[in-house]
């Protein structure tokens, strides 16, 4: 009997090192990014369709809408830099819009593959979060200091008087004369 409860040790302890072993060999070295937006249906109709303005959290009217994509395709068949404005609800699960908007950026591929410049621009008007996240093309001359720039002293005085579309067009618009 007492053999028997010696090999039934033996066989469970074993048992414990081998799954202890097998489990810290499995090392994903792959980065992920925090949440995968091809789950959500508005994220991945929007990377189908190719659109500049994604109004998720409705803050502009038609004409403002209009005028602003205008504005952002015809930049970008002068320049190929594209540019790309996201208004949403909730940054959830992320608790950095920075984040947010550089993995939107990524997964939806704004700009030129190869010359990596695209630009995209979140703003959670209920989370009162901007983010402008560049490609590494763009922020050679569009550093985060610029940006910051652009969002402290021409976007967020608008926003503060409750004129999200004039901050915003004169965002881009200071934005497009600085990487000019």
């Amino acid at each position: 009997m007492k053999i028997g409860k010696q090999i039934l040790i033996l066989i469970l302890t074993l048992s414990l090192v081998s799954c202890n072993g097998s489990a810290q060999e499995k090392e994903n070295k792959t980065p992920t990014t925090e949440f995968d937006f091809s789950t959500v249906e508005k994220f991945r109709n929007t990377k189908i369709r190719g659109q500049i303005i994604n109004d998720y959290d409705n803050i502009f009217n038609p004409i403002q809408t209009k005028e602003l994509s205008d504005i952002l395709y015809d930049y970008d068949l002068k320049t190929t830099r594209q540019i790309v404005i996201v208004t949403i609800d909730s940054i959830a699960p992320y608790s950095d819009i920075q984040k947010f908007a550089t993995d939107i950026s990524n997964y939806w591929g704004i700009g030129n593959a190869e010359k990596d410049n695209g630009l995209t621009i979140v703003l959670c008007k209920p989370c009162r979060h901007i983010g402008i996240a560049t490609g590494t093309g763009t922020e050679l001359i569009l550093t985060n200091e610029v940006c910051k720039e652009v969002i402290q002293n021409t976007i967020i005085p608008e926003f503060k008087t409750g004129k999200y579309y004039n901050g915003i067009k004169n965002g881009v618009t200071k934005l497009i004369e600085k990487w000019n």
